[in-house]
């Protein structure tokens, strides 16, 4: 446990820091994940790609574990998360942060509250290094000023900067991102992708981003994968994705960048 109360990290190895394989889930008769392999490295930000419905919020959520997959494995630093008790799992979550596609603030919470509420039910700090640790993560997302407002009170780009802090909260070695910029005008979905930028790099964390926004991709991974109908279809650095003569490649990616550079 470090000296402010949080715990210390437990999951490092030298293997890869997410390991998924063999992956499946439906829902009925829809085959959503149709055995994926996956692993994410230390130190990288890997984005997922695909379209809406394509199962990339469904791999989030069952790499956190808020869904059970039907077959396959997950690792989250080595440790398999899939039959594990819920209090183990419990344990494990607290290694990850997890900005929700529509942020996910406790409406009756404030800004700052909202902020404090994984440190108030993971650690032993008493309140006022609650709220001073609260009050740093939301200066670093340029929220600082906003600390007794109500989530009804701010806009969609500050309900995802709250999310952003609260998902570093408990000093997270992964962070996991659903559709960072999903529902934003694109000054706003800029700074998102920037203050992702200088929050990975100020606190040496991985990540998973979940879009299919080109723009976020093309700015934050140093790894693409797309998916499609279960499967991945390429995985690489963004230019390699990009350049790829696959004919779903080219539908899903190739469009945008011949109108942006005709």
């Amino acid at each position: 446990m470090t000296s402010d109360g949080r715990e210390t990290r437990e999951i490092r190895t030298d293997g890869p820091v997410i390991r998924v394989g063999a992956l499946r889930k439906s829902f009925g008769a829809q085959v959503v994940l149709d055995g994926i392999d996956l692993e994410v490295r230390r130190g990288e930000m890997l984005t997922i790609l695909g379209r809406s419905g394509t199962g990339k919020s469904v791999l989030l959520k069952l790499i956190i574990g808020l869904q059970k997959p039907d077959a396959g494995s997950i690792e989250i630093g080595g440790q398999g998360i899939a039959a594990l008790p819920l209090d183990r799992l419990n344990e494990i979550r607290k290694k990850l942060g997890f900005l929700f596609q529509q942020a996910a603030l406790y409406d009756s919470l404030t800004v700052e509250e909202n902020v404090a509420f994984p440190l108030r039910r993971h650690t032993a700090l008493p309140d006022s290094e609650r709220r001073a640790r609260a009050r740093e993560l939301l200066s670093h997302v340029g929220m600082e000023r906003d600390l007794e407002k109500l989530p009804a009170d701010i806009s969609g780009g500050m309900k995802k900067r709250v999310g952003l802090a609260r998902a570093l909260a408990l000093d997270p070695e992964v962070v996991l991102l659903d559709e960072p910029t999903a529902g934003l005008d694109p000054i706003t979905a800029a700074e998102i992708i920037q203050l992702i930028q200088e929050l990975r790099k100020a606190h040496e964390m991985s990540a998973v981003v979940v879009t299919h926004d080109l723009r976020s991709a093309e700015a934050l991974a140093d790894r693409v994968v797309l998916l499609n109908e279960g499967h991945i279809v390429v995985e690489g650095t963004f230019d390699e994705v990009k350049d790829s003569d696959d004919p779903f490649v080219a539908a899903f990616v190739k469009p945008t960048f011949t109108r942006e550079h005709d």
